[in-house]
């Protein structure tokens, strides 16, 4: 019985030697067998050294002990760019923030060429913020934000393309300014709605003064202002009032309102004396020179038939 047992004792052994070494191989083969998602790209490394372009997606195996490799996410990163402080070109502190859309375009760049590719993209997004918003004015920074946004596109997508980064989308999300500044700012934008609110009232009166004007040159004839007085009279009749105001010349007035203001003094009365003299002159200095051209022509007329009358006389003589 003895010798049965010690029979027993390296058979036990050998089999649990040979399944850890079946679970060992098993788990080498497992880790030898990679998958690649759609989404995804595999930088193989050989010894340590790339083995050709990114794989993917599917299937793979790797040599177990020589093989090794990086998976890359190729979707859009949405990255936050923390809030920078910023001190613009007419000396207005602001605190902006931005967002940045990247995606990896050469997967083989973004392992090769720099250790963290999203570490370094998010600080060379602060780093370009920062001196791209220093250069701009406030005014500038608040309407332009269109052209501010491609410039920074512009100059970061330049400085990570050797990363094979992409970056397609830059947008600033927010500005933020001291409240001195928007209470300015707020008193400014008041100002400039009443300047053009005054504008706007100035223009209307002009424009309403040239109409006024050209229904002035259309009522200059009596007739016309007869006509637009009964279509005043019809219209203030139309509301069904019991006043009606009749305009009244001024001329038919004036001799009750000379009466009222008292006896003229004596300038007055010797000046209306001198022009009542002056135009009773006038009129007979007219009817003297139209008298004397009628005298004038009777008389030449009588001496032309004398004239007529003595030649009969001056022929019997003759004879």
């Amino acid at each position: 019985m003895g010798f049965a047992l010690v029979q027993a004792i390296p058979v036990g052994i050998g089999f649990i030697a040979v399944a850890v070494v079946l679970v060992f191989v098993a788990s080498i083969l497992i880790s030898a067998i990679k998958v690649v998602k759609e989404y995804e790209r595999g930088v193989i490394f050989r010894l340590g050294r790339v083995q050709g372009g990114p794989k993917g997606p599917g299937l793979f195996i790797l040599l177990p002990f020589v093989d090794n490799m990086v998976k890359i996410d190729l979707r859009i990163v949405t990255m936050d760019v923390p809030p920078q402080d910023v001190i613009t070109r007419d000396n207005v502190p602001a605190r902006v923030n931005a967002v940045v859309y990247f995606r990896v375009v050469d997967p083989n760049k973004s392992v090769i060429e720099v250790e963290n590719h999203v570490l370094a993209t998010s600080q060379i997004s602060q780093t370009t913020l920062r001196s791209v918003l220093g250069q701009k004015d406030l005014d500038g920074l608040l309407t332009n934000r269109d052209e501010i946004n491609d410039q920074l596109q512009r100059i970061i997508d330049e400085q990570t393309d050797p990363w094979g980064i992409k970056v397609s989308v830059v947008e600033v999300k927010d500005v933020e300014i001291p409240q001195q500044m928007q209470r300015a700012m707020a008193r400014q934008a008041e100002s400039e709605r009443e300047r053009r609110a005054k504008i706007i009232a100035a223009e209307g009166e002009y424009q309403a003064s040239a109409r006024l004007a050209q229904a002035a040159d259309r009522l200059d004839s009596p007739a016309a202002l007869q006509l637009r007085l009964f279509q005043t009279m019809g219209e203030i009749a139309s509301e069904q009032n019991s006043t009606i105001v009749l305009p009244v010349p001024v001329d038919l007035l004036r001799p009750f309102m000379q009466a009222t203001n008292g006896p003229e003094d004596d300038d007055a009365r010797q000046a209306r004396r001198e022009r009542r003299a002056a135009e009773e002159g006038e009129v007979e200095r007219l009817y003297q020179e139209a008298v004397g051209d009628t005298s004038s022509s009777g008389a030449s007329a009588d001496t032309s038939a004398d004239d007529l009358s003595e030649e009969p006389a001056s022929g019997e003589r003759l004879r």
